[in-house]
């Protein structure tokens, strides 16, 4: 055998190998349980370029692409308290019109000095009393008061629907409706840290260069969250959250498209080379935080050639944000924010609890007359978000998480053919009918063999054209079970419709085309629609869209694609397409 014979055979060998028998999309759907595998980046600009990518997920997930307009806050600030360590108020700021967040404001005793103190936002987990928990496993305020003690202006704020915030539930975003504006618990509590960092900023005593973050559970998603799309925050402490085995366990952890091949130790390792301390317990998802989250966190900081600037708690112990846990916490922050090296100066010590009432924001005070109600946050969401009409195609991409593959693979027999990313797993079965240019890629509802079958295929075929007709996703011979029922599905697993529309995607990066004819037929229309919208070459679209509209209804029941309302719609594509 020749050695060109024996390469060819070798290339063929390796690029079926790349297409499954069974496409990984059925196969593979990861959720909140999954045991992630931390994926190394070899290069810093590797790491960076998919940092980059990750914030526009993170942001697209939380309805915050691009960011919503920044009203007035409007602080209100009342109700000072002389603790026996620091002063506590009472907080109120309007993050959007008419929709507001609470919290308590607490500040050192002493006067601030030539620059202002650090600052440090402060969530709160999923804890009964939120904010105010006080108890062994956890203390809100024993930290935020000990952290005032020590020279912090701490700002401890609540989470949706708990405590003083309560012009939504907590759990919500769950309807397709929510799920198509990417409105949900994620977006608001994310959201609602960046307005606390404008509030703290803002502040006289505050140093606006040296604001930094902390919160438990719940709260250490929010911490590395926020991080990780603000580089206001400068240092940081995610508290028994950062694991590869759960990912989060409630809806305000897990918007849809939040985690599309990635997981918590990325995201948190985003906050790097800043400095930031993870703690973990033998008693919760953490426990494998020493030999799997660590290595992998240190890894990023270590590409910065700031290995030191990372480090980790770790303690035999349930759930927690303890004493033991917070202490670690005041130690690392005093070492790289207040030049404290002597951890013994900066133990915690006893509190002053003070009522509930004289905390509660609310106590015997009701919302300002402008705040709105849920139904009325959620439409004046969506008229925001429709108010922004830049960055179609950005936004439609991020919001279908597709790419245009720098390479696909294909393995043929006869007519019949099978295309496929690159280590993706992916499998496109199609027919491939050679011709002449321009090469018509056509898209039905039922697959390939139905498209055969349209009269306006046959008329392509009989003239001599050259025709790609394709299995997109769960359609034709690519109709296979896929389990939706695992835990948080959306959040990891792309739908079916944004499957379809990176399908098509593939297949025109396949055809290597100059503006290549996109035939959309029945339903599919509008598929190579959105196709069409965020393909980077320009793209001879026929597709009647057969009175799709683009209502809400409309993409619920005939194009489901989380975000792709907020991302601008079928107006957006339509923009894109003309």
């Amino acid at each position: 055998m020749s050695r060109f014979l024996i390469l060819a055979v070798a290339a063929s060998i390796g690029a079926f190998a790349q297409i499954p028998a069974q496409d990984s999309r059925n196969t593979n759907t990861p959720n909140t349980d999954t045991h992630f595998t931390p994926r190394t980046y070899k290069t810093l600009a590797e790491w960076e370029a998919h940092k980059q990518a990750l914030r526009s997920q993170i942001l697209s997930a939380a309805g915050l692409l691009p960011m919503l307009p920044k009203n007035d806050l409007h602080a209100q600030v009342f109700g000072r308290i002389r603790n026996r360590d620091c002063f506590i108020e009472k907080v109120l700021i309007e993050t959007l019109p008419g929709y507001y967040l609470a919290g308590n404001l607490y500040t050192p005793l002493q006067p601030a000095p030539a620059g202002g103190f650090p600052a440090v936002i402060s969530p709160h987990g999923h804890w009964n009393y939120g904010r105010l928990e006080n108890t062994d496993i956890t203390s809100v305020p024993a930290r935020a008061i000990n952290l005032a003690r020590q020279g912090y202006v701490v700002f401890s704020y609540d989470m949706v629907g708990y405590n003083d915030t309560i012009q939504t539930p907590h759990d919500f975003g769950d309807k397709p409706v929510e799920e198509l504006w990417n409105f949900g618990p994620f977006g608001i509590q994310l959201w609602n840290s960046i307005r606390a960092i404008d509030f703290l900023e803002k502040l006289p005593t505050v140093n606006p260069q040296m604001i930094g973050a902390t919160g438990a559970s719940g709260g250490g998603t929010q911490t590395f969250t926020v991080s990780g799309v603000d580089d206001r925050i400068r240092f940081s402490a995610p508290a028994n959250m950062v694991s590869l085995i759960m990912q989060g366990g409630g809806l305000c952890e897990n918007a849809p498209g939040l985690r599309f091949d990635t997981n918590n130790v990325e995201i948190a390792s985003m906050m790097a080379p800043r400095p930031m301390i993870m703690s973990a317990a033998t008693g919760d998802w953490t426990k494998n935080m020493r030999t799997e989250e660590y290595p992998a966190v240190r890894a990023i900081y270590e590409l910065y050639d700031k290995a030191a600037d990372v480090e980790m708690f770790f303690q035999d112990a349930p759930h927690n944000y303890n004493k033991p846990n917070r202490e670690a916490t005041y130690a690392f922050f005093g070492k790289h924010v207040l030049g404290e090296n002597d951890a013994s100066k900066l133990k915690e010590r006893d509190i002053q609890m003070e009522k509930l009432q004289d905390m509660m924001v609310l106590h015997n005070r009701k919302l300002p007359d402008n705040a709105i109600t849920f139904p009325q946050l959620f439409e004046e969401w969506k008229s925001l978000s429709a108010a922004q009409t830049s960055d179609y195609k950005r936004r439609l991409t991020a919001a279908l998480a597709t790419e245009w593959p720098e390479q696909v693979t294909s393995d043929s027999d006869g007519e019949r053919i099978v295309l496929g990313r690159p280590g993706v797993g992916d499998r496109i079965p199609a027919i491939w009918i050679k011709g002449a240019n321009p090469t018509a890629l056509v898209v039905h509802p039922e697959g390939a063999e139905a498209a055969r079958k349209d009269p306006a295929v046959a008329r392509l075929i009989q003239a001599g054209r050259a025709v790609l007709l394709i299995d997109a996703f769960q359609t034709g011979s690519a109709i296979a079970p896929r389990d939706h029922s695992v835990k948080m599905f959306l959040t990891f697993n792309r739908t079916d419709d944004a499957n379809r529309v990176q399908d098509i995607l593939t297949a025109l990066a396949w055809l290597k085309q100059p503006k290549p004819q996109l035939i959309g037929l029945g339903k599919a229309a509008v598929w190579c629609e959105f196709a069409a919208a965020i393909a980077p070459m320009a793209i001879d679209l026929q597709a009647d869209l057969e009175g799709f509209h683009g209502t809400d209804e409309e993409f619920a029941k005939d194009f489901f694609v989380p975000g792709i309302q907020r991302a601008g719609g079928l107006a957006a594509a339509r923009a894109l397409t003309k």
